[in-house]
């Protein structure tokens, strides 16, 4: 099993990276959160989950041990393949999945396109007790409030990424409430 590899980008495309490792040069498919901070040249260590199936080997590749510790627990979901996977770990970052978790939260996951609100509910379910076992704000403020939750829709109907949202809003304090103040601190901060 490949479990990490290191090497230069050599390439990169819409949703995978050619890693050269020496004499050989490996495509590694990861989220495309991740693919926008390589640069060609650029040195990388990738943690990996080789995936085999009948007629092909795949490699995907996280900057992070979390993601790739995220991507295998979806995976074992049924219904989850690893190019879904791929996309939620695309679409949400790790702490807004871990709090859809233990806010018991579908609609963030049915954002993601290709999840309908069945499979949310079922991937919820399936990561409720896999993720649950974090001391209580371990992993930022926990759940997302209804306000957040309104100014996520609002931005990514705007054409914003749910993750540029998130980001967004992770630098608003908590202290301001109100859903039109949140909404234009998370705009003031998208602003170049």
């Amino acid at each position: 099993m490949i479990s990490r590899i290191r090497g230069r980008v050599e390439h990169i495309a819409e949703d995978f990276v050619v890693i050269d490792v020496g004499a050989v040069s490996i495509n590694v498919a990861m989220p495309s959160t991740q693919l926008a901070t390589l640069r060609v040249g650029q040195a990388v260590v990738l943690h990996t989950h080789l995936h085999v199936r009948e007629q092909a080997l795949a490699l995907f590749g996280f900057l992070t041990a979390e993601e790739l510790q995220l991507f295998e627990l979806l995976i074992e979901v049924s219904g989850v393949g690893p190019r879904l996977a791929l996309n939620i770990l695309s679409t949400l970052t790790p702490e807004t999945l871990r709090r859809a978790v233990a806010g018991e939260e579908p609609a963030l996951l049915a954002r993601v396109p290709g999840i309908g609100n069945k499979s949310a509910r079922k991937i919820l379910f399936h990561l409720k007790d896999k993720l649950a076992g974090g001391e209580p704000g371990e992993f930022g403020a926990g759940i997302i409030s209804d306000a957040d939750t309104e100014v996520i829709e609002a931005l990514t109907s705007l054409g914003y990424s749910v993750v540029e949202a998130q980001r967004a809003l992770q630098g608003i304090p908590d202290d301001v409430t109100d859903v039109e103040e949140r909404l234009r601190l998370a705009l003031a901060q998208m602003s170049p």
